[in-house]
């Protein structure tokens, strides 16, 4: 397989000792840095073997025979720019290309590394690396966080989350008008595979066993050599062992036999093994995990501010297990006081542990339809981490103070002890805000919270912050994992409030951390694209809006605002987040364009995220009660490796994340067509095509098509000048179109559903303005062929 080296032989590895034969990979003129999964993979490791590398590397580590540095890689170094020379000298010997910290180039054109993302569709987004050496003496600019698209043809054999080596070439043809002509990328060779697996259904016949999937990112006509114990016709995971050339068939061994389609939980588990989201602890992070006391000590008490006596509650989804945030405000004759205590896992989870090491390698924990799938051992964190009421919880605070009109007069930190009285639903502290209930002594106390939330918030967007609160739909999934409805979550006062108390706490850290000139990783998000507001903008016109100059945000927000409460106002909302730049994690404090501020991180989950835990560990000598002893971080280059890994991450769980919920939606849409009442879903028309009508239903928030065969009966007439379909009778479908429509087929291959219409209840055709200047009339915008 590209990129990988030969395995020693069995004579080798017999007559060698295991501590040799790592020390042989890592070190020397022919070593370099490697993980636990590389080197396994580069001594022939399986089964217990692996057990038994784990803890001779613990041995060694702790004999400092090696060393545990960047991304969990062991070297015979303690100096992380040696092991990253060693790294780009082992790189040079193997390719011939440029030493790291060198630009690479192939005839004038730049060669850079990084990261290769598949679409359904077939092409492929390459994603440089912001740390590598090479990459930044390259000449192109990676401060934004570029993504090339790389076209089907140009993927060589990479699969997805595969480390490459990609050259950017220039677009054949001329961009349409008004367009610039982006670079692309090609696909060159593999440096490291992600995990080199791949999921789709065992076959076999007489030519042999072979691999069946769908999905394009899926590398076709896979054979197996090993099958292990699949069943043909059932859902298995593969480790491709053999891909040298795209011509040649890929050669693989099925690793896991993930079950029958159909059968409960096989779905999501599939989706699970395709993005190569961990989903099980190794022993040592479980037992790590156990050896943690269940109970806080008397001894860390004393050391920490003592807050058990105070009303300090957590406000939550129903469901939730984990608790890592709690909120208390005391009103003061000109203002409030604000108190946020965040679960201190940083107490817990220490640098270099096997905890930390997992927790680093995941970046997130995973939210799937049907199931989360932890940073941390449940043990941690549904247990002694998560602020769980009625027992003693360690945390770290941010006691704010905020004038009246919601200014941050100033902002201390500590490490505190809290003992919360009670847990609170959303639709528990909704009730007492609509004064459905009355709460007593709490119930003042989130009215109170209300009441500084709903200044901060104001505040917010009269800085130019953007209101994207959107209401999330929520599948009801049954015990057999079959979806059996829907619930819409309005996201109303009660999570608006905790939203505005962990905004406040997380940029008063940042602001913190960053005067302190401490290495950390921030929460940053670009602004969006021009072209692409351009593109946002013909949107809103086409719904009847005037969006006004969208490069100024409050223009932005008065679109958003003009939209609020129509049948519109989530396509206008989708629109928006079309137009953005993906947030993303970095080393330095870039700032954050959706919520207009300058500083900002994320520090208030820590028991799901690893950049908190990071910020967590560098806000410790800042606190008012520093501990003793101060946990080790990481210098500036480690922050912006494990910044780039974890964004990496944070991408990966989106993905898997959006395609279980889609996944289960097309279930449940499909299911509901043999109902003796098919369901009926209000819609809007977003866009008019000669083959139809492109919609969403409004209520469910999923996206679809009306085919010409899906249209009222008649003849219906598509005027492409007029944007529109119309009938002899006056009838007319234009963009912003409203109707109620039902499925008419669910296409789960290309995870599209195509509906018909029942009856068309309305349309937008009287312009509606947005409280912004007309948008200024440039160069008209080419027409889409």
């Amino acid at each position: 397989m590209a990129g990988n080296r030969s395995r020693p032989s069995k004579k080798g590895a017999k007559s060698s000792s295991l501590e040799k034969r790592v020390l042989s990979l890592i070190s020397g003129d022919e070593g370099r840095p490697m993980n636990k999964s590389e080197l396994a993979r580069e001594l022939g490791l399986k089964g217990k073997e692996r057990t038994k590398l784990r803890e001779v590397l613990r041995i060694m580590e702790k004999a400092q025979t090696i060393f545990y540095g960047k991304k969990g890689r062991f070297s015979t170094s303690r100096n992380p720019s040696k092991d990253r020379k060693n790294a780009g000298e082992n790189r040079d010997k193997s390719t011939g290309s440029k030493k790291s910290g060198q630009s690479r180039k192939s005839g004038g054109a730049p060669i850079l590394v990084g990261t290769i993302r598949l679409n359904p569709a077939g092409h492929g987004w390459f994603m440089p690396s912001q740390s590598d050496e090479g990459n930044l003496q390259s000449g192109v600019d990676l401060t934004k966080g570029p993504r090339f698209y790389v076209a089907s043809g140009a993927l060589s054999t990479s699969l997805d989350g595969d480390t490459v080596e990609a050259k950017l070439v220039k677009p054949t043809g001329r961009p349409p008008k008004g367009r610039k002509a982006d670079m692309r990328a090609r696909v060159l060779r593999i440096v490291e595979r992600r995990s080199g697996k791949v999921t789709g259904t065992f076959r076999k016949d007489r030519r042999g066993a072979f691999l069946e999937s769908d999905d394009s990112r899926v590398p076709q006509g896979t054979q197996i050599y090993d099958a292990a114990d699949a069943k043909n016709g059932q859902i298995v995971v593969v480790e491709i062992t053999e891909w040298n050339d795209i011509h040649d068939s890929p050669r693989g061994k099925v690793v896991e036999v993930l079950g029958f389609p159909g059968e409960s939980g096989v779905d999501v588990e599939q989706i699970i093994a395709t993005h190569g989201v961990a989903h099980s602890f190794s022993p040592e992070v479980k037992d790590e995990a156990l050896a943690v006391p269940e109970t806080v000590s008397q001894e860390e008490i004393k050391r920490r501010e003592d807050w058990r006596k105070k009303d300090v509650i957590t406000i939550d989804p129903a469901t939730a297990k984990d608790f890592d945030d709690a909120i208390w405000v005391k009103k003061l004759e000109d203002g409030w006081q604000l108190a946020v205590h965040i679960a201190d896992v940083s107490h817990y989870v220490k640098p270099g542990s096997e905890l930390d090491r997992e927790a680093c390698e995941r970046g997130n924990s995973t939210y799937l339809v049907d199931r989360v799938i932890p940073m941390l051992p449940e043990t941690l964190s549904n247990g002694i981490c998560s602020l769980n009421p009625g027992v003693d919880r360690l945390t770290k605070c941010a006691v704010m103070e905020f004038s009246p009109s919601g200014a941050m007069r100033k902002a201390r930190f500590c490490d505190a002890v809290i003992c919360t009285p009670r847990k609170f639903t959303y639709e528990e502290a909704q009730d007492i805000l609509e004064e459905n209930e009355n709460g007593g002594k709490l119930g003042d106390l989130i009215r109170e919270c209300w009441k500084l939330a709903s200044v901060l918030r104001k505040r917010r967007f009269s800085k130019g912050g953007i209101d994207m609160d959107m209401p999330e739909v929520t599948l009801m999934i049954n015990k057999h994992g079959v979806p059996s409805g829907y619930r819409k979550d309005e996201y109303n006062e009660s999570h608006q409030l905790v939203e505005e108390f962990m905004l406040a706490a997380n940029e008063a850290v940042a602001k913190k951390v960053k005067n302190s000139n401490r290495p950390t990783i921030y929460r940053v998000h670009d602004d969006p694209d021009p072209d692409k507001l351009n593109e946002y903008a013909e949107l809103a016109i086409s719904h009847g809006y005037q969006p006004g100059d969208l490069t100024n945000r409050k223009h932005i927000q008065a679109l958003l605002d003009a939209a609020k409460g129509s049948i519109e106002e989530h396509a206008i909302k989708l629109g928006l987040l079309k137009s953005m730049r993906r947030a993303v994690y970095m080393a330095s404090p870039e700032g954050h364009y959706g919520l207009a501020k300058t500083d900002y991180c994320h520090f208030t989950s820590p028991i799901r995220r690893y950049a908190d835990l990071i910020m967590h560990r560098a806000l410790q000598p800042l606190l008012d009660n520093p501990p003793a002893e101060l946990d080790r971080t990481p210098k500036v280059q480690g922050c912006i490796e494990i910044a780039e890994h974890i964004s990496g991450t944070e991408r990966t769980s989106s993905s898997a994340e959006t395609e279980s919920r889609r996944m289960k939606m097309l279930e449940w849409l499909e299911l509901g067509m043999a109902y003796k009442e098919p369901p009926v879903f209000d819609a809007i028309v977003t866009e008019i095509r000669a083959m139809g009508l492109f919609m969403e239903c409004t209520d469910i928030m999923q996206r679809g098509v009306v085919k010409r065969e899906g249209f009222p009966p008649g003849t219906w007439t598509f005027q492409a000048n007029a944007g529109r379909f119309a009938n002899r009778k006056g009838g007319e479908f234009t963009s912003g179109t409203r109707m109620k429509v039902k499925v008419l087929e669910v296409d789960k291959l290309n995870m599209r559903v195509n509906f018909k219409v029942v009856a068309i209840t309305g349309s937008t055709t009287t312009k509606k303005k947005a409280n912004g200047p007309a948008r200024p009339r440039s160069k008209p915008k080419p027409r889409r062929k």
